[in-house]
């Protein structure tokens, strides 16, 4: 059984669900993103966090997945401060819904002193409300970037143990990892990190505070990478221990600390009706056969990756 802690799936197909749920992906984590159009007005934010916390669950659940979510105002909107200003009074309310598991992504994309402010200002809330956070490091001039994040993670008063720094690569994972953050890393199939180079990483650092992720989204990415990096691992002589732990064990601890996701959720997951609806729709098409399972169990203690 394998968690993703980082899938944009309001961006993928339903096709990716069941894929995924073969795979043996139980869970994943949707953070709040940049959706590649800007957004110009606080109310299509909030009915973009009302859509990762509300029909994504629910379409999740549809393929035996279980769905959380993290809320925040992600780096390069944060340059537009009206916009910026209404998502920060609207973020407190998003953020104690069920099944937010973290402030995130948030951090910095060009680093200018508009991203630094809400940056800190988001990292402020977690620390008020409890809960963990998931940091997006930039594409562009990463290492500073990311060097700058922990700076500020600390500057606000947060335990490393409760950010996730993510997107790290052979470059930034040294220091991630000495100054007690988690380090997770984004499987994508030609840039950011591959299957090949991360069996080298977990070859070398072990499973120790770090997570496997997918950040699949609207463009060319894998909605299977945590999957095909465990069974590449694995074919590479990576102890089962180690591949359970950066693929699922791992997230599970350090997101656990929300209260909002347990393991107990998929363990003994809730029966699938593919004629329910959501708002009087359903996700079937053209009078197709919906699945009817009823309630099961799987055994935490058979984590076997095949």
């Amino acid at each position: 059984m394998f968690i993703d802690p980082h899938a944009h799936m309001i961006s993928r197909t339903t096709d990716d669900y069941e894929a995924m749920a073969a795979a043996g992906i139980v869970a994943l984590i949707e953070p709040a993103f940049w959706v590649g159009q800007p957004r110009t007005f606080v109310g299509t934010y909030v009915d973009y966090l009302s859509s990762i916390i509300g029909f994504e669950r629910f379409r999740a659940g549809q393929f035996g997945i279980r769905h959380y979510c993290t809320v925040g105002l992600n780096s390069k909107e944060a340059n537009n401060e009206e916009l910026a200003e209404g998502v920060m009074e609207w973020l407190p309310r998003f953020a104690l819904k069920e099944g937010v598991v973290a402030i995130g992504e948030i951090g910095y994309d060009e680093q200018t002193a508009l991203e630094d402010k809400y940056f800190r200002a988001q990292l402020l809330l977690a620390k008020e409300l409890e809960l963990p956070v998931m940091v997006h490091t930039p594409h562009r001039d990463k290492k500073r970037g990311t060097s700058r994040s922990m700076d500020v993670c600390e500057e606000m008063g947060l335990d490393p143990s409760w950010v996730v720094i993510d997107h790290n690569n052979e470059e930034t994972v040294d220091e991630t990892l000495d100054r007690g953050f988690w380090a997770g890393f984004s499987i994508y199939p030609s840039t950011k990190m591959g299957t090949r180079r991360m069996v080298e990483l977990l070859k070398h650092y072990g499973s120790e505070r770090i997570i496997v992720d997918s950040a699949c989204d609207w463009g060319i990415s894998e909605p299977l990478a945590v999957a095909k990096t465990a069974k590449l691992a694995l074919e590479n002589g990576i102890p089962e221990e180690t591949v359970r732990k950066v693929t699922y064990a791992n997230t599970l601890e350090v997101y656990g600390k929300s209260g909002q996701i347990h393991e107990s959720d998929w363990l003994n997951p809730p029966a699938i009706d593919q004629r329910t609806l959501y708002e009087g729709n359903s996700i079937l098409r053209g009078g197709r056969e919906p699945l009817i399972e009823a309630p099961g169990s799987r055994n935490r203690d058979n984590l076997i990756i095949e």
